[in-house]
């Protein structure tokens, strides 16, 4: 199963439609937003794309009332996890989160295989060491909106845990 990750898309609702259809077009089957979404309107061009959206929030939460009636509009297709979420997609353990330092954290536990999170739109795949011996990926997509830094996605390939940084299409 692959998943399109993305974070920080700050109102920018071409952005992040560029960035979904660009992950389908790469096979993505899921998309998980790392927050700071802000604007629920910026979510309305998915309802379109037929892909999961999975969705927490960060420091820029925005019309928390709005985010749930487009949550409730999409019948189950967008799924608001508040400040945390997770997951189990393709049978690996999954949490995400806006904040870096709390993914860190989270990824030193070993409980996940990985941590995802956003905020600083400084896009990276590393592997964290674990308390438990082991290791879990820590991944950031960057930003999709491009603010402070260039506008990333990532396609994340939960079979084979290989992790790719793509530009958003202009």
């Amino acid at each position: 199963m692959k998943l399109c990750l993305v974070s920080d898309s700050h109102d920018r609702a071409p952005m992040l439609a560029a960035a979904v259809a660009e992950g389908i077009r790469a096979g993505a089957q899921a998309v998980l937003h790392c927050g700071d979404l802000i604007g629920a309107m910026t979510l309305r061009p998915l309802l379109t794309m037929g892909l999961p959206v999975h969705l927490v929030h960060g420091n820029n939460l925005g019309d928390i009332r709005a985010l749930w009636n487009v949550c409730r509009e999409s019948k189950g297709q967008i799924e608001y996890h508040g400040a945390d979420a997770t997951l189990e997609l393709a049978g690996r353990r999954i949490f995400a989160t806006h904040y870096p330092h709390y993914a860190r954290g989270l990824a030193c536990t070993g409980d996940y295989d990985i941590v995802c999170c956003g905020h600083d739109h400084t896009a990276s795949a590393v592997q964290q060491a674990t308390i438990k011996g082991g290791k879990s990926w820590l991944l950031n997509p960057g930003t999709v909106a491009g603010l402070g830094a260039p506008a990333t996605w990532m396609l994340a390939d939960l079979d084979t845990l290989q992790f790719t940084v793509h530009p958003v299409p202009a």
